[in-house]
């Protein structure tokens, strides 16, 4: 008596092969751990592999085949997500997983020969489903306010207060990731990565400097960081970096050295010279004081403010006399970091001047007046003195080519002449005289004129820029373009904001113009987007300056093929034909240049049916008889699936119900040939003189289940036969 062997499974391809002794499986646990993008396509998660012990003692040709079923699993409804193929073993995803329902699944495989001598074999087979980088990074604040000296060395942290007391931590955080562990994200500026750069530190991420930063260059940085995961980014958050003043700055006179004549009858009080130092500082850092270290022999002071050399009180001055006056600048930081210069200034004093030149009050003017000032506005004015009351002509000699300033040469009265425009000329110098018509009657004065900013443009956009972009769909936080904007203002007014005026919740924009996707783009849903960007300045009441962008979706393979219906229940009259075409299948891909083929899933049903992969016509491939499956109800039900051959997308499912409806191809038989009744003499009438039998195996149309006709033959009245 031949023994046969069962199957066992084994870490293989599959293969088959009988012999003659008792099972033994060499695997009987399969592990699989598989992410959840990867639980969202039709794959087949471990390599199964089963293995008949016979195969050693049996030909190739006697071997059996061997059968793959999933006997039971957990959670239950594990059939909704997995199916086994019976003779390959692939084990297939037919929907897609969602960990946060699901997190394993337990089966338990059996393989059995398909002889009629099942021995089966058994295996277990985990899944593990893993989690899908599917969140984004975020950061835990919208703002991040900085703060840095600008003495600060390279590598220094940037500080979260102004006293420099703490630094700033930068935290970003992953949900894919426990919130205790580093989330691991790459963290990028959008501008000035060439100053700051983040420094990780555990959890936490630091600004350092890269290189030394200069507040008289720049006071503030403003730029946005993105986290990263390599798959997802977060949402930009915006840090505004403020460099604090160092005093670093020393006050700065204009001249090494200077030199003035002075009268006698100058009286007490009067100017003598006006001193300017400057310090690029701010606050207490760049405040002045000045103050005459020596030389003045008491005969000079100097404002400590304005740095006005003045006659000192109740002096009369000598003739011959000379004074090297040393004269010091000094900011007002503390006195251990406070910086100075000095400066000689030489008097010489002369003896009255009956002819004396006019004499302003100020060597130097300095004034600041708006661009948008009115023409024929009063400036400034220039009036000087004459000692012998001669009449004082005045001029503008140099510093003013355009004539935009006009003086009068009577009073001295500076006047604006024509339109000011600082974006055209931020300042003037001009060069003023004041003459009393004797030789030597001339002297000199300097005007300094600051022309302020008003907001008086619209931010501009470049226009060699590109206004059509692409950006393909299903991606989020994308680069999409970039725009650009100018405005020539000063300041507030000159500092451009960028906002997105439509569709902010599908795109973002940054502080430097850079547009991203702010969430996944659906194609299907739409496929183009007039973007309009809008570009304001910083004044209080903004200008502003609009830009129509173009945004092409392009397509990916993100769509299933769809059929028409969830099921198809069609009629099939039994014995038609092989090749009848019973019904016309249709599926649509929403995604662009889809090319879809169709095919039967049920591994039975391709036995009897088959489908045309191009045009989708199902058709029978034998003669279907109804009398064979009328037990089951004459029904065949299969599942038939739509497939693009060149996506990545699971196939789209449908459900067909094919009925196989009766043709009357059967007469009635009766149970005999000869049927033999008696009757008595005195029989009444209705009495039964036989009973015939006859079966037919169609089924009844109108008494279901009823298949046989008996018939009872009774006697009858002769007369009523004549009548």
């Amino acid at each position: 008596m031949e023994t046969t062997w069962d199957p066992c499974f084994c870490p293989a391809t599959w293969s088959t092969t009988p012999a003659t002794a008792a099972p033994s499986p060499t695997r009987q646990s399969y592990q699989s751990s598989l992410t959840q993008a990867e639980l969202t396509r039709s794959t087949s998660p471990p390599t199964i592999r089963a293995v008949d012990q016979d195969r050693n003692i049996q030909p190739p040709s006697d071997r059996p085949g061997i059968l793959f079923y999933i006997l039971v699993g957990k959670p239950a409804n594990y059939g909704e997500f997995f199916t086994l193929n019976k003779t390959t073993a692939e084990l297939r995803l037919l929907k897609p997983i969602s960990r946060d329902l699901y997190r394993t699944f337990d089966l338990v495989l059996k393989a059995e020969q398909d002889n009629g001598h099942p021995l089966p074999a058994f295996a277990s087979l985990h899944i593990d489903v893993l989690d899908e980088n599917n969140q984004a990074p975020y950061f835990q604040v919208s703002t991040y306010q900085g703060f840095v000296i600008e003495s600060a060395p390279v590598g220094t942290t940037i500080s979260t207060n102004i006293n420099l007391t703490a630094p700033l931590g930068i935290i970003a955080l992953d949900n894919d990731i426990e919130e205790t562990k580093d989330p691991m994200v790459k963290i990028t500026l959008d501008d000035f990565n060439t100053i700051f750069r983040v420094t990780p530190s555990g959890i936490t991420r630091y600004l350092t400097l890269l290189k030394p930063v200069d507040r008289e260059l720049k006071q503030t940085y403003t730029f946005t960081m993105v986290a990263s995961d390599g798959v997802q980014e977060s949402a930009p958050v915006t840090v505004n970096i403020l460099v604090i003043d160092a005093n670093d700055n020393t006050p700065t006179f204009s001249n090494v050295s200077y030199s003035v004549n002075v009268y006698t009858d100058m009286q007490p009080g009067e100017p003598v010279l006006q001193l300017r130092a400057l310090d690029a500082d701010e606050g207490p850092n760049g405040r002045i004081a000045y103050e005459i270290l020596a030389g003045s022999q008491g005969d000079f002071v100097i404002d400590a403010r304005s740095g006005l050399i003045k006659v000192a009180p109740g002096v009369g001055l000598v003739v011959g006399r000379s004074y090297a006056l040393t004269v010091k600048a000094a900011d007002g930081a503390s006195p251990t970091q406070r910086r100075s210069s000095i400066t000689t200034v030489y008097i010489e004093v002369l003896p009255p001047n009956n002819q004396s030149p006019p004499r302003f009050p100020l060597i130097m003017y300095s004034l600041e007046i708006s661009e948008a000032m009115r023409i024929g506005a009063i400036l400034l004015n220039l009036q000087a003195t004459d000692r012998e009351g001669d009449p004082i002509m005045y001029s503008i000699q140099s510093g003013d080519p355009e004539k935009v300033f006009n003086l009068s040469e009577t009073s001295g009265l500076l006047v604006l002449g024509k339109p000011l425009d600082r974006e055209t000329l931020d300042h003037y110098t001009l060069t003023v005289t004041a003459s009393d018509g004797n030789p030597g009657g001339t002297s000199t004065t300097t005007v300094n004129i600051v022309v302020t900013d008003v907001n008086d443009n619209d931010p501009t956009f470049d226009p060699f820029l590109p206004t059509n972009f692409t950006v393909q769909e299903e991606e989020a936080n994308v680069f999409v373009g970039q725009v650009k904007a100018l405005d020539p203002d000063e300041g507030a007014n000159g500092q451009v904001r960028y906002r997105l005026v439509n569709h902010v919740g599908l795109f973002r924009i940054n502080s430097n113009g850079s547009i991203f996707t702010a969430t996944p783009l659906d194609r299907e849903a739409r496929d183009h987007y007039d973007l309009i960007v809008e570009a304001s300045d910083g004044a209080v009441y903004p200008r502003r300056t609009t830009i129509t962008l173009s945004v092409e979706v392009l397509d990916i393979d993100d769509n299933s093929p769809a059929f028409s219906q969830a099921s198809y229940t069609v009629n099939l009259p039994e014995n038609s034909p092989a090749g009848t075409v019973i019904l016309q299948l249709s599926a649509v891909d929403a995604d662009l240049d889809s090319n879809i083929t169709y095919r039967i899933r049920t591994e039975e049903a391709s036995q009897l049916f088959t489908i045309h992969p191009i045009t989708g016509q199902l058709s029978v491939l034998q003669a279907l008889d109804f009398e064979d499956v009328a037990s089951a109800g004459a029904t065949y039900t299969f599942v038939v699936e739509a497939l693009d051959s060149g996506g990545r997308m699971p196939p789209g499912m449908a459900t067909v119900t094919v009925k196989i409806t009766d043709m009357n191809d059967f007469s009635p038989v009766f149970s005999q040939a000869l049927y033999r009744g008696m009757v008595a003499p005195n029989a009444e009438k209705g009495a039964v003189i036989t009973t015939v039998f006859a079966q037919d195996q169609d089924p009844p149309l109108l008494l279901p289940g009823l298949r046989e006709m008996v018939l009872k033959m009774t006697l009858r009245d002769m007369m009523e036969s004549e009548t």
